[in-house]
């Protein structure tokens, strides 16, 4: 059953929530959005606005922003700058001001129809990340983007239920061949080569990262699409999803299925925004 406002309400509460609290005047620019979500959180960092719970929406709603900015056109050194600026803005204003007072009062009143948000789209170039913060005894789908190889069906992302923690994992159920003997996660690495690569391929080879899964089960059937009987879920470090969480939202990143034979599945999937559902997922299960 479906809990609190849609995923298209969900998106322009958030928006409404953050634009209407910040002490300046809101702008349409995606860059001036993302300054007004660094302003908050810098605020609230420094004086202690908010609880952890609305931390994260708020935290969420600054990588929104900031996939936002990038899809338009601007860099991660111009994000950089303006994220300094807008922290500088927070270090001199004080704290007990009318201004920050007012936006720690609209924030928090607003929240209370936030609290309830339970599932969420974060869209991107090509595909969307799915998430969910409902509880589920049986493990399920928290943060999801599906595709498929060849004809078979192939979702990523982060898997978790009351009496389990979050933990990356990619799901396939292999139509006509044997099962992979081992999976990979390929993308850019960060630590070697800092620049995003924006071709819809992976970088050259020197400036990749592959993590391997580090378990497979069988797929719980919450975890598979819809007339799959079956499938394999790997699992992945927790490693994987801080760097994947640190790549521009524009990059692909892929899932490599390696067979006894010498050959390789590759599915591609979109970087998006895959942090700023994370950072929704913090909000805690509803």
């Amino acid at each position: 059953m479906r809990i609190g406002l849609s995923p298209r309400q969900a998106r322009g509460f958030l928006s409404a929530v953050l634009i209407a609290a910040t002490p300046v005047a809101a702008f349409a620019a995606p860059q001036d959005r993302f300054y007004e979500r660094s302003f908050v959180l810098a605020a609230n960092d420094r004086c202690g606005l908010f609880e952890p719970q609305l931390t994260a929406a708020l935290t969420a709603a600054a990588w929104q922003a900031r996939g936002a900015a990038l899809r338009a056109g601007s860099n991660d050194r111009q994000l950089a700058e303006t994220a300094q600026r807008a922290r500088a803005r927070a270090n001199t204003t004080p704290c007990g001001s009318t201004d920050l007072k007012t936006v720690q009062g609209r924030v928090q009143t607003a929240f209370s129809g936030w609290s309830r948000t339970t599932r969420m789209e974060f869209p991107g170039d090509r595909r969307k990340w799915r998430a969910d913060r409902a509880a589920y005894a049986r493990p399920t789908w928290r943060l999801m983007q599906a595709t498929v190889t060849g004809a078979s069906p192939v979702r990523f992302g982060v898997v978790g239920g009351m009496d389990r923690p979050d933990q990356l994992a990619a799901v396939v159920s292999w139509q006509g061949r044997s099962r992979p003997t081992g999976v990979r996660v390929v993308m850019r690495d960060h630590t070697v080569a800092p620049r995003p690569w924006l071709s819809q391929d992976l970088p050259p080879a020197a400036q990749r990262r592959a993590f391997w899964a580090a378990g497979v089960t069988s797929a719980d059937t919450m975890l598979l699409p819809e007339g799959r009987p079956a499938g394999q879920a790997w699992l992945f470090p927790a490693a994987a999803a801080d760097a994947l969480s640190a790549l521009d939202p524009r990059e692909v990143f892929t899932v490599e299925f390696l067979f006894r034979d010498g050959s390789i599945a590759r599915s591609t999937f979109e970087a998006g925004d895959f942090a700023a559902g994370r950072a929704f997922l913090a909000m805690g299960q509803v």
